[in-house]
Formats: structure tokens, sequence, C-alpha cells
């Protein structure tokens, strides 16, 4: 079945359920924060902004079909349009618009809030913690979702998680790196928990968001830096600006990307939008991720073979390092916070057993179907 057709179908079906949930919604009346009534008539027109450049690929686009998504999903009921990085806000201030109202929506990366709540990063990306799978099956049936929810309730935003990189490239070098030496002094665009570790490697981290990250290479104002993987790194003309090309990406290893939904507007939808909107977070997830995996494999062979890309995998030296100072860090941070430690444990605890059945389920598939 065409994704559009499943769209239509299933918008059909939320619809005929919300028909029947109205009616006893009006018998027993709305109070507090409860959902509004179901009413075709009522429509709600929301604005999304984001973190991406628009148009982007995979991630810009992916925001633009959560947005088409929703619309058709609810017939137009609930229409969404979206705002690129720095139509109404800067990139990363799309956090603090829809905490403060000024849009309902947006779709960034959880790490970018770092600053805001600590805890953040663990529901984006842990490095050298758990790939997109596990990372889906943390927040969908391992409680991730819930605490993903209490981080983000003091400023009242509902988080989703709507898309996903898989596991990712471990950045763009202007120098080679041989050893955890390279690293000291190293600037490098790479955000997050990633960021923290390179610095305590003795780097320098920059956050800067996806637009900046060219020119910024280009001219020397980073040494390095990591964006995604050879599907987007290809489109932003990286190779223009730095011939060295590492993997894995030990920083993001299965990468969610999220909606943000204001708490306030959320409440004042009918349960079927409700739906909508979750039911389109998951479509966007899983499509994406499947965009991904079907794309990078031609880019990285046009990287390698039409540009010259020297691709090469970080030393063992230097992923011990980097994997030592990373277990340092969410340590130091769980004992400093209690939330952060409340997620650590619950990361923790499902990555153990997950691991173990990826060893003889993924990865002992992988290895037979290499012999």
């Amino acid at each position: 079945m065409q994704r559009r057709d499943f769209i239509k179908r299933l918008g059909g079906l939320l619809g005929l359920g919300a028909m029947a949930g109205g009616v006893a919604a009006c018998d027993q009346g709305s109070t507090g924060n409860a959902p509004a009534t179901s009413n075709s008539s009522q429509r709600f027109k929301w604005k999304m902004v984001t973190t991406w450049p628009r148009n982007f690929p995979g991630l810009g686009t992916g925001a633009q079909r959560l947005a088409d998504t929703i619309t058709r999903m609810s017939g137009g009921q609930l229409t969404v349009k979206l705002y690129s990085a720095g139509e109404i806000v800067p990139a990363l201030e799309a956090f603090d618009a829809v905490a403060n109202g000024s849009a309902e929506m947006a779709h960034g990366a959880a790490y970018y809030w770092k600053g805001k709540a600590p805890s953040a990063q663990f529901f984006a990306a842990v490095p050298f913690g758990m790939n997109a799978q596990e990372m889906h099956a943390w927040l969908y049936h391992g409680g991730g979702q819930e605490l993903w929810k209490k981080a983000y309730a003091p400023f009242g935003i509902l988080p989703f998680a709507a898309g996903n990189s898989g596991v990712q490239m471990g950045g763009w070098f202007n120098k080679e790196i041989h050893s955890p030496a390279d690293l000291e002094g190293l600037k490098m665009r790479i955000p997050g928990l990633g960021g923290e570790i390179l610095e305590r490697a003795g780097g320098l981290p920059v956050t800067l968001p996806g637009g900046e990250i060219f020119t910024s290479l280009k001219t020397g104002v980073i040494d390095a830096t990591e964006w995604v993987g050879p599907w987007n790194d290809l489109a932003f003309g990286l190779h223009e600006a730095a011939k060295y090309y590492y993997y894995p990406g030990w920083h993001e290893p299965g990468s969610v990307l999220e909606c943000l939904v204001n708490e306030e507007a959320f409440a004042a939808l009918p349960e079927h939008l409700q739906a909508v909107v979750e039911l389109a977070c998951q479509a966007v997830t899983t499509d994406m991720l499947a965009e991904y995996t079907a794309q990078n494999p031609a880019a990285l062979k046009a990287l390698v073979e039409e540009h010259g890309v020297i691709l090469k995998p970080f030393p063992d030296s230097v992923m011990r390092r980097l994997r030592e100072l990373s277990e340092e860090l969410v340590a130091e941070m769980a004992a400093e916070d209690p939330l952060v430690a409340e997620v650590a444990e619950s990361f923790r605890n499902f990555k153990a057993p997950v691991m173990a059945w990826h060893e003889i389920s993924e990865e002992a598939f992988y290895k037979a179907r290499k012999a």
C-alpha cells in the first residue's frame, strides 16, 4: 500500500472514531486539561518552527512531511504550516518558541536544549549508546517516553520522536587523526554529549546550526565538523571544505529527531486530532530512518569515487579513550542531577539486555551474512 493511501485510510478511521467519541465527550462535558470534544467544523491552525534549513534532505523534508501528514490525516481540521530556521525564530530558539506559545510545534533534536534540561540529551543520542532500533524500543516500550515528558514538563512542552538518521558518520576533518593526542586543541562543531566528551579529550566543541557549518569549516573557523551522514553531508558540500571523512559516528549511534508540541495547544485538540499528531510522528520516524538507509549508500559512493574523499575509520586508541570519557561524563552528570540519574539508569538498564539480545540476533546475522 502506498504511503498516501495508508494515510488517507488511517485518517478516515480516526475520523470515524472521533465521531463516536465526540458524542460521549459531549455527554460527559469537558473539564480541566481534558481534550476538546470532537467538532468537525472546528479548525486549528498551527505553526511549526524548525532547526533545519528549508527542504534540506531528510531533516528539513522530514519536518515538512510531518506538517503535511498531520494536515492530510486530519482532513484539514488541523493544518500545520512549517517555518524553517530563521524565518520566525533562529534555529536554536525553536524550543523557546514552543514553550512561550509563539509556535505550537517545533522539529529539532533534543541535545540542542541541554542548557535548559541536561537530561534532554539522552533522548537524542548517547555516545556509544543505543542505535535507532534500540532507541525506539526504549522510547516506545521501555519507559523512555515517560521520562522524556517528565524532562520537558516544566516548560509546558510535550515531546515526540519524529525521525531518526540511524548511525551517523564520525565527521569531517582537515587533518588525519592518528591518536587521542590529535584531538587536543581541535575546534569541532559537535553538539550534545559528544561535544562535552571532545572537550574532556582536549578539544574545543562548537555548537552551530546546520546552515553555518560549511562556511565555518571552509574558512577555518572550525577544524572539523560532524553533521549527519553521506546523504546530508554531500548536500551541504562538506567534501569541498575538508577531505578526511571518519567513521563510525560514536557520538550519535541512533539519533532521534523530535517534535515539540506546546502542551496547552495539544490539550485543546479533540482526542482524534491528538491521535493524528502522535501517529504522524511515529510514521515520520519510521519513514525518515528508511529514507536515510536508502539514500546514504549512493551518496557515500559519490563522495569517495567522484569527489576523492578519503574515508577512514577512527583508530582503536581514539575509540577507547572517547568511550572511557563518555562513561565518566554520564556518571558525573548523574551524580549532579536527580533527573539525569533517573534517565541514565533507565537507559543503562534497557541497553544491557537489548545489547545481549542483539549479539545473538542482529550482530550474529551480520557476521553470518559476510561469511
